[in-house]
Formats: structure tokens, sequence, C-alpha cells
């Protein structure tokens, strides 16, 4: 069964000097838009101009991976910690537990362009220490390079929970398949571009969501950006978020 949240569908809220647009937003008027997909709760893509900060995510334990396309992210929390996130880089952390933070645009003058996708199935304990990393364009390029996992492959982020999440830049006319067994899901979304799925035509800032599919089959009709998520099932003893089924 295939799910698809259109880009026009998102919910597109302005404050300030961040654009932010939901794929996923409780209290919307349309029941089928307030609930994450399995455990990915947030799916948000953000654009900020010089000085502009993101809104706080609701009071709720989220294991946050962040993405900036384009610009800077500074962060600053209660704990005293601070960084910034360059473009290309993808960061790992945990928000919630009583942890207070901010993040806004690092730059006086450019834009920022970020992504942030939110798991809200948390096991006990789980670690709140950010950790990040650099994806270089040539290894996101043709396929799709995985950026966090809970054993690390490949050197990605490390996430507390049962996940993937992917990244590839691919050129026109380039074909991706990943495979999915019959105990997972996956979201897929298109940050730029437009991609024919299981012949279905996404375009810049469409989403779909993946169950009791056995391949998620893509092909690049121009130049196109896409993030994965693999989601696999709760953990016994993780923490549900509201709204996720």
């Amino acid at each position: 069964m295939i799910t698809l949240r259109r880009a026009a569908e998102r919910h597109h809220d302005r404050r300030g000097k961040e654009e932010v647009w939901h794929t996923f937003y409780p209290g919307a008027e349309a029941a089928s838009r307030t609930d994450g997909f399995a455990g990915l709760a947030v799916l948000d893509e953000s654009r900020l101009s010089p000085g502009g900060d993101i809104a706080p995510q609701p009071h709720r334990e989220l294991e946050v991976v962040t993405y900036v396309r384009e610009g800077a992210l500074a962060q600053e929390d209660s704990r005293g910690r601070s960084g910034v996130v360059q473009a290309g880089e993808f960061q790992r952390l945990t928000a919630g537990s009583g942890v207070r933070g901010r993040e806004r645009n690092a730059s006086p003058v450019d834009d920022a362009h970020v992504f942030q996708l939110g798991l809200g199935l948390l096991p006990p304990g789980l670690e709140a220490r950010p950790e990040q990393r650099r994806f270089s364009t040539a290894q996101r390029r043709g396929g799709l390079c995985v950026v966090a996992s809970a054993d690390r492959r490949n050197g990605s982020l490390r996430l507390g929970q049962d996940a993937l999440m992917y990244s590839a830049l691919l050129d026109p006319g380039q074909h991706v398949v990943h495979e999915l067994s019959s105990t997972r899901s996956a979201w897929l979304h298109v940050v730029e571009g437009e991609a024919t799925v299981d012949g279905l035509v996404l375009t810049t800032g469409d989403g779909a969501g993946f169950t009791a599919e056995r391949t998620i089959s893509l092909t690049a009709s121009e130049a196109t950006e896409v993030l994965l998520v693999d989601l696999g099932e709760q953990a016994p003893g993780a923490q549900r978020v509201g709204g996720v089924t």
C-alpha cells in the first residue's frame, strides 16, 4: 500500500524569519495529515532568512536527524552545548528529556535550507549527546547512501532504534531500487526534482509512504534529490508518540 502526500497538502506556516512545511501536522483539519508514519513523527522543511530561528518542537521525546542542505544552522541548548551544522552535514540528537534548545540561521547574510526528521519510538535511556557527519556529494551521487542507522553501517550516524535513513542525488534517467521485508515500511521524500516511483510521478516536496510493499522502484526524470527512511517494527519498551502508529 502506498500513502501519498503531495507538497501542497503539507501544512505551511510562516513565523517571523522562518518558513516551514510540515509533512505531518497534529491538529490539521484532515485527520489523515495529523499522524506520523510508522515511527516517523516529524518531517519538516524549513527556510530561514538571516537571523531566523526554527520554532521548537512540541514537548515530546524525539530522536531527530537534521540535514542542512544550504547555509548553516547554529545550535545551543540549556546544558551549555553549542555548535554549527554546515551545508551537506547530517546530525542526530535526542530532543526532549528536559533539555531546551535554540536553532537559528548561523549566517547574517545568507538563507538556510534545513530538513528535520523526527523518530518517536525511543528506547529507554537513549543518549542525548549530538553526533554529526558530512556526507559528500560523491557519496550520495547515483544511489542510496545510508546516513543514519542502528548499527552505524558504512560510518553512518547511530540511531537508537530500528530505522535507516538514506540520502540520494540522482541524475536524469538514473534508477534505484530499495527492497523492503514484509515487516518493514518506508517513507520517501523528494527534496528537489522529479521522479517516477512505482508508477507515480513525485515532484519537489512530495512524499510517499510504503507499507507491505516488497520494493521501492525509483527513476529520476531530472536531477533529483531524495530522502528515504526505512522503518522497522516498534521495539518493546519504546515510547510512543501521540498520533503515531
